[in-house]
């Protein structure tokens, strides 16, 4: 599984099935500001929010922006009701789990903890200003949810300069980055069994 960061809460995520090599994009929104790309090619689009203000999507993507439990291109989606009306999506592929909580602002019930289950990799917005979860919010959310692989979303960048810096954060957290990079590669293998590590993404247009 290879990770990309594309800015706010948007991921591209790249997965192999049989021969094939599977793009699913994650609220793929344009930004007012910035660089994002004009057009994005992906075989599996999900919306966290509806589709209002995505870029323009190449390829036909099967696209998903509802609640349910969708099977395609090797991967198993479930779609799961987050506040605000937002969709958080789980997401099991190459023997992995990976949540993606949209743009959360508020914290989670027990109810929705629970409904989210086992964490492999967890994508969450830290970077506050009613936009997303506040740093010390976002760090209390790990706790709870105790994944193995944190990855920072929805922090400050150069289409999203309002927000508050991926530093609030790691502060809050108290755990040492293992990586910063423009991609993260995440093997099921290599997971870490005991600990939870920080893997911090350099936002790429």
């Amino acid at each position: 599984m290879h990770i990309t960061w594309l800015g706010q809460t948007a991921i591209k995520i790249q997965t192999k099935h049989i021969d094939e090599d599977i793009t699913t994009l994650i609220d793929p929104y344009r930004p007012k500001n910035g660089e994002f790309p004009r057009s994005l090619s992906a075989h599996i689009a999900l919306f966290s929010k509806g589709s209002d203000g995505a870029t323009t999507l190449t390829s036909d993507p099967f696209c998903i922006d509802t609640l349910g439990e969708f099977d395609t291109k090797g991967l198993f989606i479930n779609g799961l009701a987050g506040p605000d009306g937002i969709t958080m999506f789980k997401i099991s592929v190459e023997g992995i789990t990976l949540v993606h909580t949209g743009a959360l602002r508020q914290k989670l019930s027990d109810e929705a903890i629970g409904s989210l289950g086992k964490i492999d990799v967890l994508l969450i917005p830290v970077g506050g200003n009613d936009l997303y979860l506040s740093p010390a919010d976002a760090a209390h959310l790990v706790t709870a949810l105790e994944p193995r692989i944190i990855i920072p979303i929805g922090h400050a960048c150069d289409s999203d300069q309002t927000v508050q810096t991926i530093e609030s954060f790691i502060k809050e957290l108290g755990i040492k980055p293992e990586i910063t990079d423009k991609k993260v590669i995440i093997k099921a293998k290599d997971l870490p069994a005991d600990e939870t590590k920080l893997y911090i993404l350099e936002k790429v247009a």
